[in-house]
This record gives C-alpha cells, sequence and structure tokens, in this order.
C-alpha cells in the first residue's frame, strides 16, 4: 500500500495543507516546500539511485533471491540494512525479514476469514482508539476512511487470531506503521510474526495482561542504565525516576509513537532483522547523548526532558551509530536470567508457549488448535466443554448458528467494503506496484 498523500490541488476553503514526504501534515511553522526540494542537491538523488538498484539486484523479483543473497553475503545485507532500506523497497523487505511473507503463504485465506466471518470482543476498543493512531497522518485522518477501516481490519483480525492477547492500544502504532507500507492483509501477518516469534524471540507479552515482557524489558534497562552510565544512573536514583516513567513506550510501539518518523523507520529497519536489543541500544544511546543536561534536571524537569529530546540528537546519522557502539547482547541475556531468578519464570512461560504455537503453525495444525482455544475462554479440560463436543445436538445447533452468522456477516462486509480477495498469485503483481509507487513518492 503506497504511502498517502495529499495533492495541492486537494485544498479545501483554507489554505492547502503541506505535507512532509512520508504523509504527515507539516507544522505550518515547517519548512517550505522549496526549501527543502533545495535541500536535495542532484548527486544525492543520484546515490540514491544506485542504492535503490543494489537493493533490488540483492532481493530480486518479488524476493525471490533474498534467502540466497543473505546466506551468501550475511554481514553486507546487515550493513546495508543498518544505512537504511530504500524507502520504496521498504513494505517489501520488511515482509522477507521478519518472516511474515512465509506466513503468509502458508495461511491463503486465514486473514479474509477473520475479518470478514469472526467477531472479536475488542471490536468497540479498536473503534474507539483508532482516531487516536497517527492523527495527523492523511491515510487515518478521514473518519472511517479507507485507513481508519484497513486499521480496525487489522487489529480485530489479530484480536481474533490470539484471543490470549487479544487488543492493546499501543498496538494501533505498530499496525498503522505497517499499513502505511503493504496491504491489509501482509500487515497482518507481518503483526503475526513479530508477536509469535517467527524469527526473533515472541513479543507477545508486551500486550499481555499485566504486561509481562515489559516489565522484564524495563528491569533490564534500569540496569543497564546503571552499569553503562553510572553517573546518570546516580541521578534518576536521587530524584526517583525509573524507566516506567519514560521508556514503557519505547518498548511497546517500538518508537513509533512519538518519535520523529524518519527515526522511527530506521529503527524498525534493524528491529525487524536485528530484534528487540536495538530498543535497549537505542534508549541508553538517547540518555548517553543528553546525560550531561539531565544530571542537572531535579524530578520535574527530568520527566519533561526524557518525554522530549533536543531535535539534534533525534537525527538518526548520529544516533544511530552511537547506538550500535553499545554492545549489550551477552548481558541483555544475564540480566534475563536473572530477572527469571526474581520473579519467577512467568516470561520464560510466555516464550514457551509462544514457540509451540508457533510449531503448531508449521505443522498446519494451528487452526484445529486455535477453534479449541478460542471456546469463550473455557477449558478444554473442563467438563462442561467435554459435554459441548460430546453432544450432537449442540454441535448441530452450533454448526446452524455459525452458518446463519457466517452468511450474515459477509452479506454485511460486501455490502459496505466489497469481498476481500487476496492470494498468493498476485503477490509479485502487488510488490511491483507498490515499489514503482514509493518509487514515485
Amino acid at each position: 500500500m503506497e504511502k498517502k498523500k495529499i495533492d495541492e490541488d486537494d485544498s479545501g476553503p483554507s489554505s492547502p495543507k503541506l505535507v512532509d514526504r512520508f504523509g504527515f501534515i507539516k507544522p505550518e511553522s515547517s519548512s517550505s516546500p522549496d526549501q527543502l526540494k533545495r535541500s536535495k542537491s542532484t548527486s544525492g538523488s543520484e546515490r540514491e539511485e544506485r542504492r535503490v538498484r543494489k537493493w533490488r539486484k540483492m532481493i530480486g523479483v518479488g524476493g525471490s533471491d533474498w534467502k540466497h543473497y543473505v546466506k551468501r553475503k550475511p554481514l553486507v545485507v546487515k550493513r546495508r540494512i543498518r544505512k537504511g532500506i530504500p524507502d520504496c523497497l521498504r513494505g517489501l523487505v520488511w515482509q522477507l525479514i521478519s518472516g511474515s511473507r512465509d506466513l503468509l503463504l502458508m495461511n491463503p485465506g486465514v486473514y479474509e476469514q477473520l475479518v470478514i466471518y469472526e467477531t472479536s470482543a475488542s471490536e468497540l476498543d479498536i473503534i474507539r482508539d483508532i482516531s487516536r493512531t497517527f492523527p495527523s497522518h492523511v491515510f487515518f485522518q478521514q473518519r472511517h476512511g479507507p485507513g481508519q477501516r484497513s486499521l480496525y481490519n487489522v487489529l480485530k483480525a489479530y484480536s481474533v487470531y490470539d484471543r490470549d492477547v487479544g487488543y492493546v492500544q499501543g498496538m494501533g502504532f505498530i499496525a498503522g506503521l505497517l499499513l502505511l507500507y503493504m496491504s491489509e492483509e501482509d500487515a497482518f501477518w507481518l503483526l503475526v510474526a513479530l508477536l509469535k516469534g517467527a524469527v526473533h524471540a515472541p513479543m507477545e507479552g508486551l500486550y499481555l495482561s499485566g504486561l509481562p515482557l515489559v516489565q522484564q524489558y524495563l528491569f533490564q534497562f534500569d540496569l543497564l542504565v546503571k552499569e553503562y552510565l553510572p553517573k546518570l544512573g546516580d541521578h534518576f536514583s536521587q530524584e526517583l525516576i525509573n524507566p516506567s516513567m519514560y521508556a514503557s513506550q519505547w518498548f511497546i510501539t517500538v518508537f513509533s509513537y512519538s518519535f520523529p518518523f524518519h527515526l522511527a523507520l530506521r529503527i524498525w529497519d534493524v528491529f525487524l532483522y536485528e530484534g528487540v536489543k536495538v530498543v535497549f541500544r537505542v534508549g541508553l544511546a538517547l540518555l548517553k547523548s543528553c546525560q550531561d543536561d539531565l544530571t542537572k534536571l531535579p524530578f520535574e524537569s527530568l520527566i519533561h526532558a526524557l518525554k522530549n529530546f533536543p531535535e539534534e540528537v533525534m537525527d538518526p546519522d548520529t544516533l544511530l551509530p552511537l547506538a550500535y557502539s553499545i554492545k549489550i547482547s551477552k548481558r541483555l541475556e544475564e540480566l534475563k536470567l536473572e530477572y527469571e531468578k526474581v520473579h519467577g519464570k512467568e516470561g520464560q512461560s510466555i516464550i514457551t508457549r509462544g514457540k509451540q504455537k508457533q510449531l503448531l503453525e508449521r505443522n498446519g495444525s494451528s487452526r484445529h488448535s486455535k477453534r479449541f482455544e478460542k471456546q469463550k475462554g473455557e477449558s478444554i479440560q473442563s467438563p462442561e466443554f467435554v459435554k459441548k463436543i460430546q453432544s450432537p445436538e449442540a454441535v448441530l445447533l452450533q454448526k446452524l448458528s455459525l452458518r446463519r452468522h457466517f452468511s450474515h456477516r459477509k452479506a454485511e462486509y460486501d455490502k459496505l467494503d466489497g469481498s476481500v480477495t487476496q492470494s498468493g498469485q498476485e503477490l509479485q503483481r502487488r510488490d511491483s506496484q507498490l515499489m514503482s509507487r514509493h518509487a514515485t513518492s
């Protein structure tokens, strides 16, 4: 799905809205389009074109060469991703490095079924929160418009797909970010890949009741600050500042909530390829860049400063190299084990459950298992559940009810949006359209 922008001809009675290259409405005080054009040199454009050609050669048509290239030259891939994925290829590359493209191909028709035929207990919550997701982006501004409808469909589908997680407000920013670079179905499966752990450790614990994975990450980050930035860590302790006061959204939305969009995209490029450790690295790099000023501030000013970093610090070309220089992989694993010793194995059980579900999906039996897991919270072992599945009358009534329900839902959906159809054969055509649209934006 291409990034939505406003044409200059689309002006109403008031002055036309100016948008940046990502589709966000710019404040009136921001630079004019002419100034932005002048800042782009011809040599810079030529350099970007060469970079795009390199990436196209690396991934092949529709990503056909990607896995082979990654195996042959992993260090080259890592270096290029850290420099930033070309915007016109970002959506496709994100799907390749996250493993979501494979999930989509292995589960044809599943997204359509979740959107059309299933109901979610979170539907009202999703509708309530949709207008709060990227409210300054033109794609999501129109009430009940295509952007808000797509966002609703993705979030609703996931809340049905995994009823244990359901829906949490922070998920909207992740789904919204994905929808700016890919179709609904692609965005849904990338969300599944992240939360279920297609490539990296499952992240569903960020959104489960009690936010157990967030608690683990904040525990780890707190100790990392004290170890890598001891002066600032001591000042935080004196002022009673802890990471839950400023860093929770960093992990829940992976910096997509309030950070400059160009920086968030660069972080997401690396996050999808290298995992959550980049969130810790960027967080430490931010604090390190500002620690001289932060150590002088009292509590109230500290809270404000930690949520409003200076613009010059948010430059990805300076912040990210600093983040990559902070080596924390081994220490992160040690702190994870330490957290599990102190707080029990709740966090480990989340990861284990995610891996078990992932194995079920790979073995092609996930649909059957999910049907049992989604029986209105009833346990498979409970006598009430056993009676229901053993009673022929109950089974017949359930089938008739579901048939009527599915017919009603499909007719309703067709009337509003038309039928939803996606197939594996359309992937290459859709990818080529996406890349050509991004290239002209």
